[in-house]
């Protein structure tokens, strides 16, 4: 017979969400209730395998009592709060905050955020041809993944995966202050000469598209890439012992990307460079 662990009970927390008595777990974030009650908040930067960061500010929601607008990503719950996730006060900030990151970069490839910009009725244009705008190509200096810029909302996702929260290489951090700030590795130089062990974790948790696969990259390129004609299968990566998950992304039979479920007690969608690159030699016809 198979015994699946517990973990530690957690004593529920008693509040008001938008009107609604509701009850989450002790520890939990007012994000977590609004997911466990069905609210749709939009949110860029969090991420389910990192501590928040508060670095885009679209999940802002209006606390009883609270001066500001408080993002819903960290703010824990507390007993008693009073949570409003609709004011026209939240809705008008997140508006705001979507015309500014859809006025300076690329959010094509960002999902879900056409759909918000129409939600919120945002007009990125309206700031004209002069908004800041990151008008970088596309850096292509190794085989195994694209870092595009011109995407980049500095959510440091990647900064946070790369460094003491998951891989420890610490290649990855932000250059320069102000609008001059950038994701780089060491000096601003290529891929191939920085501490990059081509993990692919920052690809993983990077919610823009800014990081990428290689082959996604040219796929889009060409206008072959087509995610609804995918198929996902989940299987054990055969390079080791150590059990992690994989989870292929297979269009036209060919393998595109490869992720990795982040509930996995092994690798919480973490790989090393064999499990996420390692991939190719499946369809290597030679």
């Amino acid at each position: 017979m198979t015994v699946t662990p517990l973990g530690i009970p957690r004593r529920l927390l008693e509040f008001t969400l938008d009107g609604e008595p509701v009850r989450a777990p002790e520890g939990s974030t007012i994000l977590d209730a609004c997911r466990a009650a069905g609210k749709d908040i939009p949110t860029l930067c969090e991420g389910d395998t990192l501590t928040p960061k508060n670095a885009c500010r679209v999940c802002v929601v209006e606390v009883e009592g609270s001066r500001t607008l408080v993002p819903a990503c960290s703010r824990r719950a507390e007993p008693g709060m009073e949570v409003r996730t609709g004011t026209e006060r939240a809705r008008h900030s997140r508006k705001v905050v979507l015309e500014l990151l859809a006025s300076s970069v690329d959010l094509s490839t960002t999902p879900r955020a056409a759909e918000w910009i129409k939600e919120y009725e945002a007009k990125p244009d309206r700031f004209g041809p002069d908004a800041a705008r990151v008008d970088e190509e596309p850096r292509v200096d190794n085989d195994l993944y694209v870092r595009d810029y011109g995407k980049c909302i500095l959510c440091y996702k990647c900064v946070d995966a790369c460094g003491d929260q998951w891989q420890n290489s610490f290649a990855i951090s932000v250059a320069g202050r102000g609008f001059d700030a950038r994701i780089a590795v060491e000096h601003d130089g290529p891929l191939t000469e920085s501490a990059c062990v081509y993990c692919g974790n920052c690809i993983e948790v990077c919610p823009t598209g800014a990081l990428s696969f290689k082959s996604e990259f040219d796929m889009r390129a060409a206008g072959t890439w087509n995610e609804a004609a995918q198929t996902r299968t989940t299987t054990v990566c055969a390079y080791c012992g150590v059990g992690c998950n994989l989870t292929l992304h297979v269009q036209d039979n060919e393998i595109v990307k490869v992720s990795s479920p982040h509930d996995n007690p092994v690798t919480h969608g973490n790989l090393c460079i064999k499990g996420r690159f390692g991939y190719q030699h499946v369809q290597n016809r030679d």
